[in-house]
């Protein structure tokens, strides 16, 4: 089954990417205009008409501002949990077709798996995904002050993770347009990642079948691509991992398309979950 991933664009004040598997295409957030989703879509030969529906990490502006004109406009379902529903619903104005998840539960969306599971960041109820397809996993950490034992443990085995490097701690610091107030929130441990958090998260995480690695939200103010790449690739230095490939995203241009097929029988296989956290939806 043809299996293709690309991240439409990253970054502190958007974020989006597309999945594609068999019959099942899915943006995981949408936080771009309806217009520039559009285009990113359309730069890879796809429209928002044949999405199967939109995964929502959580309610924050750069990752639901286009919503409203993709969703809603064209009736594409949405999956999150309630908390997040209504916050999204409240901030665009807008009701949404939203099947509902419990966060911590599993689900079946067309050809793709989906695990969800708590982050800590200040929205709320924000998650993070595991995407199971065919040809392998996709772990997804865009936004968290710092990894849990949770968090660990359900991206450990992903073939593909989407990791958080916010911000460099130095150039945060410095920076003067940014109220201390704001900087606070940024470095708690329910803020963002900076690039050498980052870098101990993927030590926690690394492990012999990870085939990509992607760095996303990084901040335009406070961060550096090379910083964040640097940050990374050093700690990959010591663990022996310099062979997994590192892409830093951005937040103008979608990163090159990655045709997955990352299947291997060292890949232990996920238990089910436990029948009390099966997703329910309201349909």
């Amino acid at each position: 089954m043809p299996v293709q991933f690309t991240i439409l664009g990253s970054g502190s004040s958007g974020n989006c990417a597309y999945l594609e598997a068999g019959e099942t295409r899915l943006l995981i957030d949408a936080g771009f205009s309806g217009r520039q989703i559009r285009q990113r879509l359309a730069s890879i030969g796809r429209a928002p008409e044949g999405l199967t529906g939109i995964l929502v990490t959580h309610e924050h502006s750069d990752h639901v501002q286009g919503l409203k004109a993709i969703a809603a406009k064209l009736g594409i379902p949405i999956y999150c949990n309630r908390h997040t529903r209504e916050a999204m619903e409240a901030q665009l104005a807008t009701k949404f077709d939203c099947r509902l998840f419990v966060t911590g539960g599993s689900f079946d969306l067309g050809d793709v798996g989906v695990d969800t599971f708590s982050v800590p960041h200040d929205a709320q109820d924000p998650v993070g995904f595991v995407l199971h397809t065919s040809a392998g996993t996709i772990g997804f950490l865009t936004d968290l002050g710092h990894a849990t034992k949770v968090v660990v443990e359900r991206v450990r085995r992903a073939n593909i993770v989407v990791l958080e490097a916010n911000h460099d701690l130095k150039l945060l610091q410095e920076d003067t347009r940014r109220p201390w107030s704001l900087k606070q929130r940024i470095l708690s441990r329910h803020g963002h990642l900076s690039n050498d958090a980052a870098a101990d998260v993927l030590q926690e995480i690394v492990h012999p079948d990870l085939k990509q690695l992607y760095l996303g939200h990084l901040s335009r103010d406070c961060n550096r691509p090379e910083l964040a790449h640097k940050a990374i690739f050093s700690r990959l230095e010591k663990l022996g991992g310099t062979h997994i490939p590192v892409n830093v995203t951005n937040q103008d241009t979608p990163a090159p398309t990655l045709a997955m097929d990352f299947t291997s029988s060292n890949i232990a296989p996920q238990p089910p979950a436990p029948a009390s956290q099966q997703s329910e939806f309201l349909l």
